[in-house]
């Protein structure tokens, strides 16, 4: 309870002069207090409306911090219904409403010595002018209840770091980076032109790999043995997957369950989730937005 609200709940049975004395508050602060209470109401009925906004957002995504709640908030709405971010942070607050965090950090992949030479042509520079220019994959494993893994490879767009295609499997070989890349090129139209970067898995460095990409016209690139920073994109990607979907699980029950889920996280990161990169709008949005502004966006 603050000093103010203890005067006026006293005030009828103590003078305010004493009162304001006891507390050790000016009576002009405590008056001006009692004039504000219209727009503190007012200020409080508009938070708790805010709030039950917020509430069915993060009901739909939990995984959802105040960033892209405010997002979600102003998108579509008109200037003077706009949200400011400090004020949905503090609503949240308040509200004891946060995005999940994962606390756990574990370590997904682990590269392999390379059995051919290929030059690292991003340089940890994951950006590009526009799709289809720059690529980034990665497999990251979905670990099962009874002990046993799938796997998930991917190829993300470095321009609107859009998942333009994956693939899931129950083992390593070198056709799960395939199907991701022959995915990846049915989504596109084509790669041609296109540098695809990787860590130095085996998978990556086999020869039928590297035919694959000669014959899609893309060029491999390769960051430094054992050095995850060099494929930082793609290793956020599979965290923020694996997060946002088990959160505080460590497996998926089966393999039904996994498949289902992943497939709908995939499918809404492109479509839905709001991305940070992307000022917090989807990636494939992101990039319908931007086409116009490209000179020549693939």
């Amino acid at each position: 309870m603050s000093r103010f609200q203890f005067v006026a709940d006293h005030s009828s049975t103590y003078p305010v002069k004493r009162l304001c004395k006891l507390v050790e508050i000016e009576r002009s602060s405590y008056y001006a207090w009692v004039k504000a209470a219209p727009a503190r109401e007012a200020r409080a009925a508009a938070d708790a409306a805010l709030a039950d906004r917020i509430r069915k957002i993060h009901t739909d995504d939990n995984t959802c911090g105040a960033p892209r709640i405010t997002a979600e908030l102003n998108d579509g709405a008109p200037a003077d219904r706009r949200v400011n971010h400090k004020r949905v942070a503090r609503v949240m607050r308040v509200n004891g409403i946060v995005g999940y965090r994962r606390r756990r950090k574990v370590r997904t992949t682990i590269p392999e010595p390379a059995g051919h030479k290929v030059p690292d042509l991003l340089n940890r520079d994951f950006t590009a002018p526009a799709p289809n220019q720059r690529y980034v994959g990665d497999i990251t494993y979905l670990p099962l209840a009874d002990g046993n893994n799938l796997y998930l490879a991917t190829v993300i767009d470095c321009y609107s770091r859009r998942l333009a295609g994956w693939s899931i499997a129950n083992h390593m070989r070198t056709e799960l980076v395939e199907n991701a890349l022959k995915a990846a090129q049915a989504t596109r139209g084509s790669l041609t032109g296109a540098i695809f970067h990787s860590d130095h898995g085996s998978v990556y460095t086999s020869k039928d790999y590297a035919r694959l990409c000669a014959e899609l016209g893309v060029t491999q690139s390769m960051g430094a043995v054992g050095t995850s920073a060099d494929n930082s994109l793609a290793e956020s990607f599979n965290a923020t997957l694996k997060r946002e979907v088990l959160q505080d699980h460590n497996t998926w029950p089966d393999q039904t369950t996994c498949h289902r889920t992943v497939f709908h996280w995939l499918a809404r990161y492109n479509t839905r989730r709001r991305h940070s990169w992307c000022h917090y709008q989807p990636p494939a949005t992101y990039e319908t937005n931007t086409a116009a502004t490209l000179p020549s966006a693939a």
